[in-house]
Parts: structure tokens; sequence; C-alpha cells
């Protein structure tokens, strides 16, 4: 188990000084990297390997929002390996006011050309498999308490840019939290509502195929419904042409509702 001490950027907080989604899952990212580096795998031990970890999947709840300046402290461990291929993440947040925000990722092991490849056994033996904290509890989604009518998704388009590619040479997966809150955020102005009130509640992405610099993306966004306290459930799709890159969930509400969230609303009419 690896622990370190940290705190978000400012270019990571909104207008309201709120962190976004997004840089908290770059914050978890670092902490992933740290970890790795901790047990003798640094970045460029894997470009030197000809090998690299990818996101296969990764589970959010936030449940407290960082505040800037806020020192944090972050723990993670590996939870899970599987055919020596498949490995699960945990990482855990917290402040002294108390949990931040939780995440389980699932991390892919692959060769030069991205192909599914089994870990060499010093790799391994840098990341035997942990129990975590005895009360720990592993993120999940809210549940859908109320569906809503089916509805023509919500299309947001537009080109990835060559400046946002990764060390692997495509987009990084924070990024696809950027896409979904970005068209989110133009429902809920088209609606009236105020973008930098939208608070992040949990998200669950499964990544598929990569964004690689010049396509042209179609994030499709549909409401599914509220949970049980009334935050807005959003079923999402990240598309380059027919090909589906991401799929997922978003769970979000307006900053101080206290009944059923109008970002439902919101994605249901704008077009």
């Amino acid at each position: 188990m690896f622990s370190t001490s940290t705190m978000l950027p400012r270019h990571a907080f909104s207008a309201r000084d709120a962190a976004r989604a997004g840089d908290v899952w770059r914050l978890f990212q670092e902490v992933a990297v740290e970890g790795s580096t901790a047990c003798g795998w640094p970045p460029m031990r894997y470009r030197e390997e000809k090998t690299a970890f990818v996101v296969r999947s990764m589970t959010v709840r936030h449940h407290l929002e960082a505040t800037y300046g806020e020192p944090l402290a972050a723990t993670t461990w590996v939870s899970r390996m599987r055919r020596e291929m498949l490995s699960t993440r945990e990482i855990r947040v917290r402040s002294s006011r108390g949990a931040i925000a939780s995440a389980r990722q699932e991390w892919v092991y692959v060769s030069e050309s991205l192909e599914m490849a089994r870990a060499p056994r010093s790799l391994l033996d840098a990341f035997p498999v942990e129990s975590g904290p005895d009360d720990d509890a592993a993120p999940e989604l809210p549940a859908l308490a109320r569906e809503v009518d089916a509805h023509e998704p919500h299309v947001f388009t537009f080109r990835a840019w060559w400046t946002w590619m990764d060390p692997l040479d495509h987009v990084n997966h924070p990024q696809y939290v950027d896409f979904c809150d970005e068209a989110l955020s133009i429902a809920a102005r088209a609606a009236g509502l105020a973008p930098r009130d939208v608070e992040p509640i949990a998200e669950e992405l499964t990544f598929r195929s990569p964004v690689a610099a010049g396509d042209e993306v179609r994030v499709e966004t549909t409401a599914r419904g509220h949970t049980e306290d009334g935050a807005a459930v959003f079923a999402t799709r990240i598309l380059v042409g027919d090909r589906v890159c991401v799929t997922g969930t978003t769970v979000r509400r307006m900053l101080g509702e206290t009944g059923p969230s109008r970002l439902v609303d919101a994605i249901r009419t704008s077009r």
C-alpha cells in the first residue's frame, strides 16, 4: 500500500472554486503513477520495456468537493490481479474534513502495439495484491430510483486536438470526463442553468477504443432518471464515426438542489 500527501493545482478549480471531476481523475492518475514509481516501475521503465498499463474501466464516487490549497492524503493499492494481465487498483483521497473521492480502476497490461500481454514476474512481484484498510468500501454508483421516458440523445461534436495527446499518443482517460461534463454544461446553459453549479456525484466509464488527434468526436448524452435523493443520472456514449470509444454513466446535480435535478429536463429538451 502506498500513501502520499498531495493537493489539487489551481487550474483544477472552476469559477466557484470547486474541483472539476476530470481534474480529480487526473489526481487519481498521478497517485497511481507515484505508487508505481515507488514500487520500482516509473513511467520511463514502461517506456524502456515497450509496455504500458491502460485503463479499461473506472468507477469514481465524489464525497466532498475539494477546496484550493486543502492538504490531501491519498492511498493506493492493487486489490486484484487476473491472468497476469488485468489489474484492479484502488485509490482513496481524504482531507481533514473526511473522504474527498474514491476510485476503482481496472487496468490492462499491453504491449507496444497496445495488444493485451502478460506482465513479467518482476512487475507482478512489485505489485502484490492487498486487501486495503479494514473499513474501506469500494466506490459504487448511486442506484437509479426513478426512470424517465426514453428520448433522443443530446449530441455534442468536436475535433480532438493534437495538443491533447498523452504519452501513448491518444486522449488520456480523464479527458473523457471533461467531454461528458462539457456536453452537459452546454445543455445546462441552453436551459438557463449555470454550468459552474453542476456538482459531480459519481462516474463510471468503460474504455473500448482510443480517440486520436484529428478525430471527429461525438458525445451522446441520454437522461436515465434520478437517484433516491434527486441527483440526475445520465448514460453517455463517445464515438468516432460508428466506432464506440467510451460508454458510461455520470451522476450530477445542481448545487443546492434538494429535489429532482433540473439537469434531466435540460438534457431531454436540448438539441
